[in-house]
C-alpha cells in the first residue's frame, strides 16, 4: 500500500543551495518521499549555478532566503503555514571553505548549528540530522570507527566537532550526526575538482603530475547520491528508534578505500600524462615549508589554468579551480569505516567506488555546464 501525503515526513533543509543540500532535495523531490518540504539558504536559487536537473526540487515555491543562524528569522523558517512541525531537519549549512580564521567558522558554523539545533528541540522535530566530517578523527591508515579517537586536524573539523558535543548537550533534541569524507559527484568542486584542474592544466603543459607523501594516504571518498540516499535512510531508520536513543552518530563512506595512488592511476587512464610521487626527500622538505611549497604549485598552475577557460572561450569556471589549498595538502589518512551504519540499517551504495567513469562522468557534468576547457 503506498503512503498517503498525510504519513510522509515534511523536511526542512539548512543550507539547501548547498552541494549536499540541493542534491537532497532532488533525491527526496524525485522520490516523492516528503509531504512538504522547505530548502533555507542566505544565497538564492538564481545565483546558485544550479544545473538544469537540480532546478525543479530547489524552485522558488519550496525556497526561502534566510540566514538560518539569526534568532530572529528563526521562527520564520521553522513556521508552517498549517501551524505543524517539521519531521525531518536537515543541517547541510556551514562554512565549507578550508583554511578561513577560526572566527569565520565559530559563526557560519558552530552558531548555526546550535540555533537550528535548538528551535529544533523546541519544535520537537522527529530528526536532527548534522552534516559532519569524517576530519574530526585522530587520522590514522586503519578505518576510523564511530567510537575512536577524535582529534580534528582541520579547523573546519575542529568547529564541526564542538558543533557535535554542544547539540549532544541540547535537552530533547533527536540527535543523528553523519561523518562524511570526501564528497564527489557532478559538478562538484573542492578536493576531487581541485585536483582534475591541476591534471587539465599539467595535460596542457605536457608535464608529470606528482603527488606529495605517499601511494597510500587514504583519501577516502563518497558519491553525493549515496550520500543524500543515507541521510534519508539514516533519519528514517532514527526515527522508528525509541524517543531515549540519544544522539548516534554513523560515518559514511563507500567500499573503494580510495587513496593517493587510485587517483593518480585514474588521472594517468583519463588525462594521458604522467603520475607519480614525490618521494621521501622532497615530501619531507615539502612537511617543513608547506606554506612555500603550496605557493609555488599555486603559482604554476593558476595562470595556465586562465588561459585554457580564456582559449576556450569560458566566461566562468563555475566552482572550479586548481587553487590548492594548504590544509587540503596536510600528510594525513582521512580514513572511515562506515560498517555500522550498514550493519544498523541494511543500506546499499550504489556507487561502491572510485573508478575512472565515476570520474569521466564527473567531468562531462563540468562540460554541461561551460565550466570545463
Amino acid at each position: 500500500m503506498a503512503e498517503t501525503d498525510g504519513s510522509k515526513p515534511s523536511v526542512l533543509i539548512i543550507g539547501g543551495l548547498g552541494y549536499i543540500g540541493r542534491f537532497l532535495a532532488k533525491y527526496i523531490h524525485d522520490n516523492g518521499l516528503a509531504s512538504d518540504m522547505r530548502l533555507v539558504d542566505k544565497h538564492l536559487p538564481e545565483l546558485a549555478m544550479l544545473a538544469p536537473e537540480l532546478k525543479e526540487a530547489c524552485s522558488r515555491d519550496r525556497f526561502m532566503q534566510a540566514d538560518a543562524s539569526r534568532e530572529a528569522t528563526l521562527q520564520k523558517v521553522f513556521d508552517r503555514p498549517d501551524g505543524a512541525q517539521f519531521d525531518y531537519v536537515f543541517n547541510c549549512g556551514g562554512e565549507t571553505r578550508y583554511s578561513q580564521e577560526d572566527e569565520v567558522y565559530r559563526l557560519r558554523s558552530h552558531a548555526l548549528s546550535l540555533a537550528v539545533g535548538r528551535e529544533a528541540a523546541k519544535r520537537k522535530v522527529k530528526c536532527f540530522i548534522e552534516m559532519s566530517t569524517g576530519m574530526v578523527y585522530n587520522p590514522s591508515s586503519t578505518p576510523c570507527k564511530e567510537t575512536d579517537k577524535l582529534k580534528p586536524w582541520l579547523k573546519l573539523a575542529k568547529w564541526k566537532l564542538t558543533a557535535e558535543e554542544d547539540l549532544a548537550k541540547i535537552e530533547g533534541l533527536p540527535l543523528l550526526i553523519l561523518r562524511l569524507p570526501h564528497v564527489y559527484g557532478p559538478y562538484v568542486g573542492k578536493f576531487l575538482g581541485t585536483a582534475l584542474c591541476m591534471a587539465r592544466v599539467y595535460q596542457s603543459e605536457e608535464k608529470e603530475m606528482k603527488w606529495l607523501w605517499k601511494e597510500d594516504l587514504r583519501t577516502h571518498t563518497v558519491h553525493i547520491d549515496d550520500v543524500t540516499a543515507a541521510a534519508w535512510t539514516a533519519a528514517h531508520w532514527y526515527s522508528k528508534q525509541s524517543p531515549t536513543a540519544g544522539p548516534t552518530v554513523f560515518n559514511i563512506v563507500d567500499h573503494g578505500d580510495t587513496s593517493q595512488g587510485t587517483q593518480a592511476r585514474i588521472f594517468h587512464e583519463i588525462f594521458k600524462i604522467e603520475t607519480g610521487f614525490q618521494g621521501t626527500l622532497i615530501s619531507t622538505f615539502a612537511r617543513m615549508h608547506l606554506d612555500s611549497v603550496v605557493d609555488d604549485v599555486n603559482e604554476e598552475t593558476m595562470d595556465p589554468w586562465a588561459d585554457l577557460l580564456l582559449d576556450a572561450g569560458i566566461p566562468t569556471s563555475g566552482p572550479l579551480s586548481p587553487f590548492m589549498e594548504k590544509e587540503l595538502l596536510k600528510d594525513t589518512d582521512l580514513c572511515l569505516d562506515g560498517s555500522a551504519f550498514e550493519n544498523a540499517t541494511g543500506f546499499q551504495y550504489t556507487h561502491p567506488k572510485l573508478t575512472k567513469e565515476e570520474v569521466e562522468s564527473v567531468i562531462e557534468s563540468y562540460k554541461r555546464m561551460n565550466w570545463w576547457p
